[in-house]
Parts: C-alpha cells; sequence; structure tokens
C-alpha cells in the first residue's frame, strides 16, 4: 500500500496558489493594456475616415483637427488629442501623423509603456 502513495502525483497547494498568481498577473495585464489598443483602432479608424474623406486635400488644418476632434470625441478617445497630431499640408499634399505613447500603471511602480505611429497621406507632392 506504501508504494501507491508514493507514486501519486498532483498539485499541492503551494503550486496552485503559485499557477493562479501567474495567471492572475496576465488576466491583470490583459486589463490594464487591452483598452489602450482599444483607444489605438478608434484613432486608426478615425484617419481612415479622414483619409476617405472626398476632397480632404482642399481642408484646412484647422478643418482636419475639428473633424478629427470630432472623431475622437464620439469615439470617447482618450489617450490623444486633435492637438497633438502633426498636419502637414503642401499644396494638394496632406499628410496626417499620430506620434503618442500610453503609459499605464500596473502595479506599485510598475508601469507599461506603449507607443503608436500612424501617418495617413494624401494627395501628391
Amino acid at each position: 500500500m506504501n508504494r501507491l502513495f508514493k507514486r501519486q502525483q498532483g498539485y499541492t497547494l503551494i503550486s496552485l496558489i503559485f499557477i493562479l498568481g501567474i495567471v492572475a498577473f496576465f488576466i491583470l495585464l490583459i486589463l490594464k493594456i487591452g483598452p489602450i489598443y482599444l483607444d489605438h483602432t478608434k484613432v486608426i479608424n478615425a484617419l481612415a475616415a479622414i483619409e476617405k474623406t472626398t476632397d480632404v486635400e482642399t481642408l484646412s488644418e484647422a478643418e482636419i483637427r475639428a473633424s478629427l476632434d470630432k472623431r475622437f470625441n464620439m469615439n470617447y478617445v482618450a489617450d490623444v488629442k486633435a492637438q497633438d497630431m502633426k498636419v502637414s499640408k503642401r499644396g494638394n499634399y496632406l499628410k496626417v501623423e499620430a506620434n503618442y505613447e500610453v503609459v499605464e500603471k500596473i502595479v506599485g511602480n510598475i508601469s507599461v509603456l506603449v507607443e503608436f505611429h500612424d501617418v495617413i497621406e494624401v494627395g501628391k507632392e
């Protein structure tokens, strides 16, 4: 009988707590980083909508920023503002750059830094 107990294997309480701790840490990371990427997809969609706008080359820089600001407010984008976008216009050429970073605190003094750089170009130089 004694030999049967030696061959039995399984999780101990300590190993179960360790595995659950690792799983909880990764779930925490997903819950903290996920909204950052959701906001980023909203920024990409706003830039794509600007790019698909008819006669966008004729719009002024202020009109482009106002359009971006409306789209960001409508989609509740919190990480970037229309004023942070770099808008370059030369003749019929338009370039809009979104270059920003987001720092999210995880636990204690541990933080995550996520950097984004998106560009749309419309027209010809």
